[in-house]
């Protein structure tokens, strides 16, 4: 406000103190025109209004009010501080508008990418997603939790092929499969047989039958279960990059015997089963989840985010702390823009 304010004041003062062939107050249109930058309709037209009084008084005072060019000042300063007041009108109500856009966004991403729990059983967990659109608050990364019934959490995290609604929408059905049958499937292989069912049938069921097998949707996951009271973890890998395991300032990556196809090509190439990969989970050891996002986040000179060797810098943070280190540090890699969704999930074994 000091700008527009301070420039009307002096445009007035040394308008009326200049030589009578010096005439500053075709400058006043620029306080209206500035406080359109920063501030509403109403404090645009008070704005304008005291740039047309004070061209008024600057015609006054140096007894020139009734001469043409004044009046055509005058006249012109009114219709420019008009215009600026409807622009302002205009812009104030896309924004508003794209408010209310950004809370049903925000709110479809609470719904859809639902928090995970900070504490489960023996269990410290936090999740960190970050989209690669400035304005976009998800897109087909993805990761969930749930609890199961015989003292155990299972964990998903994939990355849909795509990006778009069309991502958006494999990621919700892939979500909503995994927390409607991962807390009843019996075994992990069982839950990912059900996976991938579920998303090939969602995602082709309304294609001619000679489309089915030739389409393209598919996802990136891999699936945890974690026992209450046996210190390891059991995972399935469906194309997915591995789980590292931080112990000390050793570095594992959990790197399964059998890779299998990612969630919704088990159907055409008739995979029947999947096999269970267990690994040692111990107390105080922590698991780094993640998808390619991250790890092939380039900075400026091509060259790749060192995940693997940043990782141990965090090694005895909490799990919503380490992600805010790594938040800031990848961000920092890229110089604040990432080409790709970026998920990452960290989980801290404690004593039961």
């Amino acid at each position: 406000m000091v700008v527009p304010l301070g420039l009307i004041v002096t445009v007035c003062v040394v308008d009326v103190l200049a030589p009578p062939h010096i005439h500053l107050g075709p400058l006043l249109v620029a306080a209206p025109a500035i406080t359109v930058a920063f501030a509403g309709a109403r404090v645009t037209a008070l704005m304008g209004a005291l740039a047309v009084v004070a061209q008024v008084l600057i015609g006054v005072l140096r007894g020139v009010l009734g001469t043409a060019n004044i009046q055509a000042q005058i006249i012109a300063l009114i219709v420019v501080s008009v215009v600026c007041v409807s622009l302002c009108v205009v812009r104030d109500r896309r924004e508003h508008q794209l408010h209310q856009a950004r809370s049903v966004a925000e709110a479809a991403q609470s719904v859809l990418l639902q928090p995970l729990p900070a504490r489960t059983g023996p269990l410290r967990i936090a999740g960190l997603y970050i989209p690669a659109e400035e304005e976009a608050d998800l897109g087909g990364d993805l990761y969930a939790a749930a609890r199961t019934d015989h003292h155990s959490t299972r964990l998903l995290i994939g990355d849909v092929r795509g990006n778009g609604l069309a991502a958006i929408n494999n990621a919700a059905l892939l979500l909503g499969a995994f927390r409607a049958a991962a807390h009843r499937q019996a075994t992990l292989s069982r839950l990912a047989i059900h996976l991938d069912a579920a998303f090939r049938w969602d995602t082709s069921q309304w294609r001619p039958r000679e489309e089915r097998d030739t389409d393209e949707d598919f996802a990136t996951a891999i699936l945890l279960d974690i026992p209450d009271h046996d210190p390891v973890v059991h995972l399935i890998s469906c194309g997915h990059p591995p789980p590292l395991l931080l112990r000390g300032t050793r570095v594992t990556p959990l790197m399964p015997d059998v890779a299998h196809l990612p969630i919704g090509f088990g159907g055409p190439f008739g995979v029947a089963s999947y096999d269970v990969q267990t690994f040692p989970f111990q107390v105080g050891d922590l698991l780094l989840l993640y998808t390619d996002g991250v790890i092939e986040a380039r900075d400026g000179t091509g060259h790749f985010y060192p995940f693997t060797e940043r990782a141990p810098e965090w090694i005895d943070d909490d799990p919503g702390e380490l992600l805010r280190g790594l938040r800031g540090d990848l961000l920092a890699h890229v110089h604040g823009h990432l080409d790709d969704d970026a998920a990452v999930v960290a989980i801290r074994r404690l004593a039961v």
